[in-house]
């Protein structure tokens, strides 16, 4: 039987029953991989030997009465987080031999679950694209077409699950790195919360592994199912130990429903500075009308929604200054020149992005006031709404586009171009104010590509649009496995 397409709760439920052994599971994980992904590329860094070891303890652990949340499971993770004995890069060549003495916090709680760990998956240069590839590992690919990309930064961790690759893996998000990807491949991410999963470890080659809180970025689980979303960010959840896990304790509150009858729901496809795609428009109105049926309330408008035109430009200032204090350009005489240059009521986002490269802390500390103002006003949404359903991109995945400047790249929709980077603002929804959004899928494009959306949930109340997901699979159709795979599922 083929278990690389069952789900983490199956397979756990097979170990349970002695229906198949951890070994049995990563040995054919590990054959699927050797087969299949010199065409994907999504493992840049395999671990085979020691993942048939701990599968190995798993299975005796298993047989001396021992049941962690993901004994035996076999997982990937993202290459930016630390794993003691494997390289670090980032995707950065200098950075090539740089090996990392401990592991992260999640890849520790990963190993305290159980789970059995492949190996690593492939990443955009720094992280700093929408794709995956970088002069070290190469290019990973759509598992659905090879000539599309799988999404990035988190690209090769949802290029493996649609690839059977494992079970569960883990990503980061700061621009989409986790939702995109899951969106372009077929398969299910969670942006959690702002601050509620410890990212120590998940930190660029030789920088130390502090326990710093990021601004908009946070890491999370991956999975080809809702409900192994919430396994896994179970696991992952929870203060730092070395700060607020001293004197804190993490206590999710449920799920506002259980009933999808129950769910109030705002529904969004449309920008107002980009247009958005019949494929993804298409995907929206799927998951609209499952909830229609399913007996949600449903609305397409609300004034208590936040401007969307404000929220991305503050997203973009907020995103694109943020990267510059991480990776400082050392062309800031010919910046100042061309913003300079800027007529003074040019507010598009190519406007707003390059002005966001000279920020200073007092322009940074108006921008996090006005971040604030939008919070609150999402607070006030979600009085009267549970979720909002939108886009993660406007398109589904699109031609790999190496191009060496990311800002004279564009992107198609429907036949007409946009700044590559203002696909971003749907994402930015979500990140800009830290809110929860869970990425499902949503069918596929005339082209056959996989459509996913977000469902985006009030501060710390993951649960509900999780809950949301698991409700909203059977009507959708969840995850469905590439052709290459299909036989295995």
């Amino acid at each position: 039987m083929g278990w690389s397409f069952k789900t983490a709760e199956e397979l756990l439920a097979a170990l349970n029953a002695g229906a198949v052994t951890s070994v049995e599971l990563t040995d054919e994980a590990i054959a699927r991989i050797e087969r299949d992904d010199k065409v994907i590329n999504a493992i840049c860094v395999p671990d085979f030997d020691r993942a048939r070891a701990a599968a190995l303890r798993a299975d005796q652990a298993r047989s001396s009465g021992e049941n962690r949340p993901l004994l035996g499971i076999p997982v990937t993770v993202k290459e930016c987080y630390d794993v003691a004995g494997l390289p670090t890069t980032w995707g950065l060549p200098p950075h090539r031999d740089y090996l990392p003495a401990e592991d992260a916090v999640q890849v520790a709680r990963l190993k305290a679950a159980g789970a059995v760990i492949l190996g690593k998956t492939n990443v955009p240069l720094g992280l700093q694209d929408i794709q995956s590839f970088n002069e070290i590992y190469g290019t990973t690919t759509n598992p659905w077409d090879p000539d599309r990309t799988a999404g990035g930064s988190s690209g090769g961790s949802a290029a493996a699950l649609a690839a059977g690759f494992g079970a569960l893996s883990i990503g980061s998000d700061l621009a989409g790195s986790l939702r995109t990807p899951a969106h372009f491949c077929g398969v299910h991410a969670h942006k959690p919360t702002l601050g509620l999963t410890a990212n120590r470890g998940m930190v660029a080659p030789t920088e130390p592994a502090l326990p710093v809180d990021l601004d908009l970025a946070v890491v999370g689980p991956m999975a080809r199912s809702a409900r192994d979303l919430t396994l896994l960010l179970d696991v992952m959840a929870g203060p730092d130990p070395l700060t607020r896990g001293v004197a804190y304790e993490l206590a999710l509150p449920p799920a506002r429903h259980e009933r999808l009858g129950d769910f109030r729901v705002l529904v969004l496809d449309e920008h107002p500075l980009i247009a958005t795609g019949a494929a993804v428009r298409a995907g929206v109105r799927r998951v609209a009308d499952a909830l229609v049926d399913g007996g949600a309330r449903v609305e397409r408008h609300s004034p208590l929604l936040p401007d969307l035109t404000e929220a991305a430009t503050l997203y973009m200032q907020l995103l694109i200054s943020g990267s510059v204090a991480r990776f400082p350009l050392d062309t800031d005489e010919q910046l100042r020149t061309r913003v300079a240059g800027l007529s003074a009521d040019d507010e598009n986002l190519d406007a707003v992005r390059l002005r966001a490269l000279l920020f200073s802390h007092r322009d940074w500390l108006a921008a996090n006031h006005r971040r604030e103002v939008h919070r609150h006003g999402w607070r006030r949404l979600f009085t009267e709404f549970d979720a909002v359903v939108c886009p993660i991109t406007p398109t589904p995945a699109f031609p790999h586009d190496h191009h060496p400047n990311p800002m004279e790249r564009r992107i198609a929709i429907d036949g007409v171009e946009y700044p590559y980077f203002d696909q971003f603002v749907w994402a930015g929804l979500a990140t800009m104010p830290g809110l929860p959004a869970t990425a499902i899928p949503a069918g596929r494009s005339p082209e056959g590509l996989p459509v996913g959306v977000q469902l985006i949930g009030p501060m710390f109340e993951d649960r509900t649009p999780l809950r949301l997901a698991e409700l909203l699979e059977p009507a959708t159709g969840g995850f469905r496995a590439p052709q290459q795979g299909a036989e295995a599922g």
